[in-house]
């Protein structure tokens, strides 16, 4: 029997997604974005994929369409699930999203049971394949009497090695805005049965050394609010509990600079307004710090002084910000403000060329106390690249799961009603078995 999927987004993700769902002879996928090229591009070559233009903000478009559908998946802004979710449980159809469950998402719970309908979210990579390995550890321990005492996880979305040729050994794959703003996130997690919180003009502050692979130079920081984790991971005896992210090695010394220097400050600056005179970066860079000039060897002057790095790591950050043309005469894209004038800059210079990889790194590292009084620490590791002027491996990561989910649901392997996350072994064990068979499958080691 044909199956109807509704596919709200024709992002990055969508692709590897919308390709393991037309695997299945009887699945037909409707694709839909506000623009139609977009949808059409995707849908090219696949005569069971149909594209249509659809505002998902038109609450009637919305409920028509997915009232011809079986299930919705929705690869759109998650402050738009909300609105998907109503007209899904509405018309009693499912849905899969990729997002955190918001609390305008959770409203939904009691309704979406009453109908039967199960909305599934959390599962791409992180939130995704994070959970199903950290719930596979969690349900083994605890299922052999043992307890886990701490419960470290590391994720990031990076350039391959050979491609992290920047300054922040870091490439823009979608808005540089949405990356450094995420960077003034307060921070809260569990450290030795302790709250601590972390206020986001600290957090580049906390990142320390994470070793994985000998290979790599990692450093990482807390991941936003990690204290919901003893209940959702239902750890209620773990002492410390952090989820953080994972980035080069010189990433937040560099971001610290840039954020010392003003530069991301988002409030409207006259000399920047598009209707202003042009201006160079170095004009820029002395407003920004208050120096009375933009000649290069002051302003290096001005910007040590600010950042108050040491002879080593002001060295690195001059000569970042000399790579970026901070100290240049170049007129810069004026923006407004100095955040979103730095991101154009950012998004020019830093960009993925053709033929350049990215890399998904994630680790748990879990410390163990068995049911005898012994210690043992675990660590499950997963790495993965991209394909050279193919799927991102953030796109894989994030896509495949999302569509292994969705074919779950659709065959009747996934049952759980209501507004859910894969936080329980009857939905985990079906979606681990399923991602393996597809290759991404991380490493389990017992020290």
């Amino acid at each position: 029997m044909t199956k109807k999927i509704l596919l709200l987004g024709s992002g990055y993700v969508a692709g590897p997604c919308l390709r393991y769902l037309l695997r299945r002879e009887d699945n037909e996928v409707t694709i839909a974005s506000r623009r139609i090229e977009p949808s059409q591009q995707l849908a090219a070559g696949h005569p069971r994929a149909h594209p249509i233009s659809l505002d998902v903000s038109n609450a009637a478009a919305l409920e028509a369409a997915v009232a011809a559908h079986d299930l919705v998946i929705s690869l759109i802004p998650y402050t738009q699930h909300a609105a998907v979710i109503d007209a899904a449980v509405k018309h009693k159809k499912h849905v899969v999203t990729t997002s955190y469950v918001s609390p305008a998402m959770e409203a939904f719970d009691a309704a979406a049971k009453q109908a039967g309908v199960i909305v599934l979210n959390e599962i791409g990579l992180d939130p995704g394949i994070d959970h199903l390995y950290a719930v596979k550890t969690i349900s083994e321990v605890h299922a052999a009497g043992g307890k886990i005492t701490s419960f470290l996880s590391y994720c990031g979305g990076l350039p391959a090695p050979e491609a992290s040729n920047n300054p922040l050994g870091y490439k823009f794959s979608w808005s540089s805005r949405g990356v450094l703003l995420a960077l003034r996130n307060d921070a809260k997690f569990w450290g030795e049965g302790k709250v601590v919180e972390i206020p986001g003009a600290k957090l580049m502050d906390s990142a320390k050394p994470i070793y994985i692979y000998p290979a790599f130079a990692f450093e990482g920081y807390p991941n936003r609010d990690s204290t919901p984790y003893d209940k959702r991971y239902k750890i209620p005896e773990c002492k410390t509990i952090l989820r953080g992210t994972l980035r080069y090695q010189g990433f937040p010394q560099f971001v610290k600079a840039l954020v010392a220097l003003g530069l991301l400050d988002d409030s409207a600056k006259d000399f920047l307004a598009e209707s202003a005179q042009p201006i160079a970066w170095k004009s820029v860079l002395a407003k920004a710090v208050g120096s009375s000039s933009d000649n290069e060897e002051d302003l290096k002057e001005v910007v040590l002084a600010k950042t108050g790095l040491d002879r080593e790591n002001g060295k690195r950050v001059l000569h970042g910000l000399t790579w970026l043309g901070l100290f240049s005469s170049t007129p810069v894209t004026r923006k407004n403000n100095l955040l979103d004038t730095l991101c154009a800059t950012l998004e020019e210079k830093m960009q993925y060329l053709p033929g350049e990889r990215d890399m998904v790194m994630l680790q748990h590292k879990f410390e163990v106390e068995l049911a005898d009084g012994t210690k043992q620490t675990r660590n499950t590791t997963g790495l993965w690249f991209g394909e050279p002027n193919g799927d991102s491996a953030m796109a894989t990561t994030v896509g495949v799961p999302c569509g292994i989910a969705t074919q779950l649901i659709l065959d009747g392997k996934i049952t759980r009603t209501g507004v859910i996350a894969p936080m329980d072994d009857d939905i985990v064990n079906p979606l681990l078995h399923a991602l393996e068979a597809e290759g991404i499958k991380m490493d389990e080691e017992i020290l």
